[in-house]
């Protein structure tokens, strides 16, 4: 019977030693295919949208050219009376991977109504106190809470399209040397972007739907310079300078490739610089851990056993 139940045992851990093997290795392929998946939803309601938004364009033959920034019209019917405010709304909000065209609009009445909740609820809590708070203290709280109120929607959008950006800084050198290997080999702009954002939704989902909206819309749209003006505001940092450099080169007629290939060597660059600024900057972070955590432990280890002694002694 003891056998038996060790046998049993071993075949029970053996199975399920297999079946976490499989889950391991099936699991990030499910993940892959959901990527994709989503790569592909984002890009098809991207082309839907800039094909119904050319159409009505056309439908209209109006003397208005058609631009990357006409495909966000909904917002720029408020851009008459947010001006200049709700166009950095807007870029940010993009940044942050928020691209419903209300978002600018929700964002505004947020920062508005948020504010004014916030007061009315410390006034309500002042006034239910059982001591009476000097008034230079209740202007202070109500102050407090109305910039908190007004800033707090920003510090999380900001926050947010910080990491993304980040994020999409990290990814895109590798990239951009994949389009400058599909640029050398011959294939088109719009072509090459659309192939990277293939290739590279599987590692960088938020790369590959950006670059798909730039293919997109480079493809839909009649003005790649406001395509990739906006594809550069949405991504901002490399991509940023991508963009910059590419509309420098459809300017001055110079070569894609080549302008590829210096930005490539510039972003090769900046890593390294990068690399090395963290490398220097790592001794001076790990002074105060080691004077904390080390050197305590490391003398407990060296003078523990003489102070043992020495008690044994004494």
């Amino acid at each position: 019977m003891p056998n038996l139940t060790s046998d049993l045992l071993i075949i029970v851990i053996s199975a399920l030693a297999a079946a976490m093997s499989f889950a391991a290795f099936a699991l990030p392929m499910l993940n892959r295919g959901e990527k994709k998946e989503r790569y592909k939803n984002v890009i098809e309601k991207k082309r839907k949208a800039l094909f119904e938004q050319t159409k009505e364009e056309l439908n209209r033959k109006g003397p208005k050219t058609v631009t990357a920034k006409d495909s966000l019209a909904s917002f720029f019917k408020m851009k008459s009376f947010a001006g200049e405010y709700g166009e950095k709304v807007r870029i940010m909000l993009m940044q942050a991977g928020n691209r419903n065209p209300a978002a600018p609009m929700k964002y505004i009445i947020t920062q508005i109504v948020l504010p004014i909740f916030l007061v009315l609820f410390a006034m309500m809590i002042m006034a239910k106190a059982d001591k009476d708070i000097e008034p230079w203290m209740e202007m202070s709280i109500l102050g407090m809470c109305a910039l908190t109120g007004f800033s707090l929607p920003r510090i999380l959008v900001k926050n947010t399209a910080i990491k993304r950006i980040e994020d999409l800084s990290l990814q895109f050198p590798d990239a951009l040397d994949m389009m400058l290997i599909c640029v050398q080999g011959g294939i088109g702009l719009e072509q090459t972007v659309d192939r990277v954002a293939q290739e590279v939704a599987e590692h960088s989902p938020t790369l590959a739907e950006e670059l798909g909206i730039l293919s997109a819309e480079m493809a839909m749209l009649n003005d790649r310079r406001g395509a990739l003006s906006e594809f550069g505001k949405r991504v901002g940092g490399h991509g940023k300078s991508f963009a910059t450099a590419l509309i420098q080169a459809e300017q001055y007629g110079t070569s894609v490739s080549q302008a590829l290939r210096v930005l490539a060597d510039e972003l090769r660059d900046i890593r390294m610089a990068n690399a090395e600024q963290k490398a220097a900057s790592l001794p001076p972070k790990l002074t105060v851990p080691m004077i904390l955590f080390f050197l305590p432990a490391l003398f407990i280890v060296i003078l523990g056993p003489a102070g043992i002694q020495m008690s044994r002694t004494f």
